[in-house]
């Protein structure tokens, strides 16, 4: 087996719907203490968000909090409730690259920038006769990690 060209060097975010993300809001923020740190709407990705943190600097991880911009359209960022668990990378090219040549199977839009600014892209929960592989029911982020995030989790 060749070596594999990149390393998963953690969790960047998990990322969860509801239909109202105040309600989420309430909890996250209102009785568990995450700091809202961002907010970002996507027509394409039919998501409205806001960006949660939990600790600081390299190590910390995000909580996304979404809700639908139309409950009746896909993608449905609100079904199923944890909708998706993004993880660090350190190479993306390379990780999609090799993965693809592997036959695991990615959402539409390849490497693009994501809500925190970082690239990004999915692995599609479910395969396929081209793509056999997949993330088996769960959708996974992967982010390209900054230096930073590099140097403290490798």
């Amino acid at each position: 087996m060749k070596t594999r060209p990149f390393n998963v060097l953690g969790i960047q975010q998990i990322a969860i719907g509801n239909e109202d993300k105040a309600k989420l809001a309430r909890f996250w923020v209102d009785i568990m203490g995450l700091t809202k740190t961002n907010t970002f709407k996507s027509e394409k990705e039919n998501v409205d968000e806001d960006i949660l943190r939990i600790g600081n600097g390299p190590y910390a991880v995000e909580v996304d909090i979404m809700q639908p911009l139309d409950a009746e359209k896909s993608p449905k960022v609100h079904e199923p409730k944890l909708n998706h668990i993004g993880l660090w990378i350190d190479d993306l090219p390379a990780c999609v690259q090799w993965l693809t040549e592997k036959g695991v199977r990615f959402t539409p839009g390849g490497i693009r920038k994501g809500a925190s600014g970082y690239d990004v892209c999915f692995i599609h929960p479910k395969g396929n006769e081209e793509f056999p592989l997949s993330s088996e029911g769960v959708l996974v982020e992967l982010v390209q990690a900054p230096v930073n995030v590099i140097k403290a989790l490798s």
